[in-house]
This record gives C-alpha cells, structure tokens and sequence, in this order.
C-alpha cells in the first residue's frame, strides 16, 4: 500500500468529512450522532456534518475498510439498540496518520510563504488595554 493510497477505494487526500470522521473515532467507539458532536466539539463549531454528508461517509468508510461497525454495545440499558457503533481499522489509523503528515507538510510550506504570514500580534502599550 503506498502512503498516497490507505485503501483501494478511498485514496488520499481523504475529504474534509472522512478526515473529520476518523478523527473523531481515534478516541474510540462512537455512534453517528456522537461523531457529529464529538466533529462540533473540537472544531468549535466551525465543522458541522449533516446527517446526510455522515452516513454517505461512513458508508464509503465501512466499504473500503478505513472503520467496521462494532458488535459491542455500552451498557444495554442506557443505550437505543438502534443505534449503530463504529471504530476504525488499522487502515484507518494508517489513513489518519498519512493524512496528518501531508496536511503538517502543506501547513509548513504555507507558513513559509511570506504572503501568508499572519501579522504577529503586538503587547499593548504600557497604559493602554
């Protein structure tokens, strides 16, 4: 498997949802709603997946092996047995991985580019708020 391609069916770079998703499971199991707050959480909002953007993902996720629905359930009876659970696969950690190194490669060449630098934020002035 070359590091441009995790899987046959989902080769890098992974879109913006899938990344998301794999993120949000490198904690551990979750269910689609808990993806889609757990995606919320820690872009502060910035993120939010549809329902409708989440299942297509997790659908072509689960095909190309980057996750696997689990069998396991939390505790029966706090849980809706409706719910679906997943987790990823070494792929996906792979894929996560691999994704994680390019996009630290991007960010260090942008960074370089002096048309891109962000003005680095002065201290007051002493007296001034």
């Amino acid at each position: 498997m070359s590091p441009t391609e995790p899987t046959q069916d989902m080769p890098l770079p992974l879109t913006p949802a899938v990344f998301h998703i794999l993120l949000a499971l490198a904690d551990g199991e979750r269910h689609g709603y808990g993806i889609m707050q757990a995606i919320a959480t820690f872009t502060e909002g910035t993120m939010r997946l549809g329902p409708g953007t989440l299942y297509r993902s997790l659908k072509a996720m689960l095909a190309s092996g980057l996750i696997v629905a689990s069998d396991e359930r939390p505790d029966p009876a706090l849980d809706d047995e409706r719910r679906r659970y997943y987790r990823l696969t070494e792929s996906g950690e792979r894929a996560a991985a691999t994704e994680v190194q390019r996009l630290s490669r991007l960010v260090a060449v942008a960074g370089a580019k002096a048309a891109l630098r962000l003005p680095t934020p002065t201290a007051p002035a002493r007296g001034e708020v």
